[in-house]
């Protein structure tokens, strides 16, 4: 069944693992998307040419949501482009792991971690709540880190996840007098290519994983979707753990 015929969807961080899995079960689903993308134009246009070979409508724009405006201005010009935007997913993001000792010599990486994946979804959000018919869709990308955080050396990055989560129950009431709907995706250990590849480390999230693998960046998107559809009109400000179970 295509769920998302006549939608228009804006992806932040669309060319690489979950974010392009998503962007691409958008369009599967009837969905034109829009996208970011920091590094590989070449990626970028990769992605474009296969969802317009399958039938489908796609815009990669360049944008990085450590640089202040950046976000913005893609999604005007999406919106300038495709008449509005439907559905927001805010999935890029970074992480920075490190010892809390070492903290001050990182804190470039520290304040870029804080733009990109906490100022830079607030940026989105205001921007294109805009251009957003009421009923739409929110669905920001946290992580299972905001209620169990497994290990040490992750702490700035998971409070910027447990951020997400709070800051979208906050969404969720603010966008409800125009049926616009806010929730948080949470992933677990994702087989993604910011999963490290040695396989020691690899089997030893595996082993607290109650499903003994690794989720595939499809069934994150699948979530999404789901979120973005017309069956999920009465949830909202609700976070959603893709996991494994690992939290249970």
């Amino acid at each position: 069944m295509i769920t998302l015929k006549d939608k228009i969807a804006f992806v932040t961080g669309g060319t690489r693992g979950m974010g392009r899995a998503i962007v691409n079960r958008f369009a599967s689903e009837g969905a034109t998307v829009a996208f970011t993308y920091v590094n590989s134009d070449e990626k970028a246009q990769a992605l474009v040419s296969q969802i317009e070979q399958a039938g489908g409508t796609a815009l990669g724009i360049k944008a990085d949501g450590g640089v202040r405006g950046s976000v913005e201005k893609a999604i005007d010009q999406a919106a300038t482009i495709f008449g509005k935007i439907d559905i927001l997913v805010n999935n890029a993001a970074v992480s920075v792991a490190g010892p809390l000792h070492t903290a001050a010599d990182r804190s470039a990486d520290y304040d870029r971690q804080i733009d990109v994946n906490i100022r830079s979804v607030a940026e989105a959000v205001r921007t294109a709540q805009k251009y957003m018919p009421d009923g739409g869709r929110i669905i920001n990308i946290g992580s299972v880190g905001g209620s169990r955080i497994g290990g040490p050396q992750m702490t700035d990055y998971i409070a910027t996840k447990a951020a997400i989560s709070a800051y979208t129950r906050g969404l969720a009431w603010d966008l409800a007098p125009r049926n616009i709907t806010a929730n948080t995706v949470e992933p677990g250990a994702i087989d993604t290519d910011m999963m490290p590849a040695d396989p020691a480390t690899r089997e030893a999230y595996m082993n607290v994983i109650p499903l003994r693998r690794l989720g595939k960046p499809e069934e994150i998107a699948a979530m999404v979707n789901f979120l973005a559809g017309p069956e999920s009109a009465y949830i909202t400000g609700t976070s959603f753990k893709v996991d494994g179970g690992i939290t249970a």
